[in-house]
């Protein structure tokens, strides 16, 4: 049999047709299974954008960080995914490291996970003496229903440790208290390395505190970590400096407050996330601060970048008076694509995308939208997408995390009535 490479026209059509129904089989025969990249017919390496990853070493799929999704993916083949992950036990860990999330929502944030990412990654590097990562919660840890699932969670996210707090005075504001949880830790199990996220809903304040407190000089701004047998710890980090026009490179000191993104979240193993108890008492008179709470705002005024539940409006809502009231009863701010603004129904800052606004909402409702690359682009941080749309092969369902096909001014309005019937039951109970 001659071996010279014979070209097939029609499958090379379908691979350029992201929306033929054998895009996705085609894709990956022409790729030898890995759908990412593949050679073009001019023997040109060509990339899918779409593609969610890669097949890590464990015979898991790795997700991309751009967050689209693969639409020959399907749920039972993620549940399966889920299910294989390498469980991981560490009874008696070499050292520890101390992880403090922000919890935004009672929930790990992306931010949250990325920085457990990176714990694991200082505690796994030796593996005749792998470390432990113990994470210190505050507040209610809401996670998925059931206790069960909770520990689930968070074991999936890296930790083997818990340190959980749900006393109501390190609710909210309350750097002095929680300050004062964390020198307990520091006294009964003196991590090697302390993690805090550097971010403003908490993490860079607390973490500024503690370093103070520890007598350490702490990173910040770090985005990168290397093993370094010179350095005092053995790692070595950068961080970015001067307002982010510059990185700074220094050993990586004892507490180190890290941008989002310095790490791959774990997607390979799963953690015990068993529970510990402080020995010590925690004084309870430490607080000259008293949080007031959130301060109520119109969602309409928040803007885009800061919002984070955005209903956004296409070219597929007819009945925008509808969608607009939808907007005010649920409490979202508005976003809309851009074939919404060219045509005058959204204003041009409403706009969502590569070409708008790049949102980093927790909750996305995208209403009518079919999901142009550069709006996939704007939402990709988004944690959760929600399509409401009439077409089920368009871009935006592959990207979707919940589905809903259908006519979208129906759905709304069904939508709210049962948000209305809701609000006013708990009224009557009250």
């Amino acid at each position: 049999m001659s071996e010279i490479i014979r070209r097939d026209p029609r499958r090379e059509w379908i691979a350029r047709n992201r929306l033929h129904p054998d895009y996705a089989t085609v894709l990956a025969e022409m790729s030898g299974g890995a759908v990412s990249e593949w050679m073009g017919p001019n023997g040109v390496m060509r990339k899918d954008p779409r593609a969610i990853g890669f097949i890590g070493p464990n015979g898991v799929r790795r997700i991309d960080r751009s967050g689209l999704q693969q639409g020959g993916q399907s749920p039972a083949a993620a549940a399966a995914a889920r299910d294989s992950r390498r469980t991981v036990t560490i009874e008696q860990p070499a050292f520890l490291v101390a992880v403090v999330p922000d919890m935004t929502g009672g929930r790990l944030s992306g931010h949250d996970k990325d920085l457990l990412g990176l714990a694991r990654r200082v505690a796994d590097a030796d593996a005749d003496q792998p470390g432990a990562v113990v994470a210190i919660l505050f507040g209610e840890h809401k996670g998925e229903e059931g206790g069960e699932l909770k520990e689930q969670a968070l074991g999936e996210a890296g930790i083997d440790r818990v340190v959980h707090l749900e006393d109501e005075r390190y609710a909210g504001f309350a750097p002095e208290a929680r300050l004062a949880v964390l020198s307990a830790v520091e006294r009964e199990m003196a991590p090697r390395f302390w993690l805090l996220p550097d971010s403003p809903l908490g993490g860079a304040d607390l973490g500024r505190r503690l370093s103070l407190r520890l007598g350490e000089r702490a990173a910040t701004g770090v985005w990168q970590i290397e093993a370094d047998q010179d350095a005092p710890l053995g790692w070595q980090c950068t961080a970015r400096g001067g307002a982010g026009s510059l990185d700074i490179q220094r050993p990586l000191p004892r507490v180190a407050l890290a941008l989002a993104e310095c790490a791959e979240p774990v997607d390979e193993t799963r953690h015990a996330a068993e529970h510990l108890t402080l020995a010590a008492s925690i004084p309870t008179n430490l607080s000259r601060i008293e949080d007031l709470g959130q301060v109520a705002v119109d969602p309409a005024g928040v803007a885009l970048d800061e919002a984070e539940f955005i209903l956004s409006g296409g070219n597929g809502v007819k009945d925008w008076e509808a969608f607009h009231h939808a907007a005010k009863v649920l409490g979202a701010t508005e976003g809309a694509s851009r074939v919404a603004v060219d045509d005058g129904f959204m204003a041009r800052d409403r706009q969502v995308g590569a070409t708008g606004t790049w949102v980093t909402a927790r909750v996305y409702v995208a209403v009518g939208i079919s999901g142009a690359i550069q709006h996939l682009q704007g939402i990709q941080r988004c944690d959760k997408v929600v399509a409401i749309n009439l077409d089920p092969g368009c871009d935006i369902i592959k990207r979707a995390d919940l589905a809903v096909i259908g006519d979208s001014t129906q759905i709304l309005a069904a939508l709210v009535a049962m948000v209305e019937q809701q609000r006013g039951g708990q009224r009557d109970a009250a």
